[in-house]
């Protein structure tokens, strides 16, 4: 029996789409306080990234540095985190987070340091308008699955 890839329910409540690249789904963290990408790649039952093939694996490293090219070209951060932890949700993802050194966390990891505080619908779809012009449909190599 072949699984079908589901993004999971966690991700779906706490995030928006903003669009879809060969492998990954491209969401936007809806916390306020960060410019934050989460890539998630559409491959049923990946938990972590030795569950990638070598080519998907090469994908989804090109599909994470456009994420990062983009928000430091709109948002000029002070730095860049990126991540897969997946301690609490255990499907495959990768956080892209444009980090300043006067926001709520700094300098510590953002994960559990204050609430998530969702944007309202105005304030997302401006930052979505900025960010997306940013986010290419596909600039790379797409991924044959």
């Amino acid at each position: 029996m072949t699984s079908t890839f589901e993004l999971d329910p966690r991700l779906a409540a706490d995030t928006h789409r903003v669009t879809q690249w060969p492998l990954c789904d491209v969401l936007l963290m809806d916390d306020a306080r960060y410019p934050w990408l989460i890539l998630v790649p559409r491959v049923a039952q990946a938990r972590d990234l030795i569950d990638l093939d070598a080519p998907a694996r090469m994908q989804l490293q090109q599909e994470v540095d456009v994420a990062a090219m983009a928000l430091r070209d709109v948002f000029a951060p002070d730095k860049l985190n990126v991540a897969s932890l997946g301690n609490v949700v255990a499907q495959l993802h990768i956080h892209v987070i444009a980090r300043f050194r006067d926001d709520d966390a700094w300098p510590a990891p953002v994960w559990g340091a204050h609430p998530r505080i969702p944007r309202d619908a105005a304030a997302r779809d401006s930052l979505l308008h900025r960010l997306r012009p940013a986010l290419p449909l596909f600039t790379f190599k797409e991924y044959i699955a």
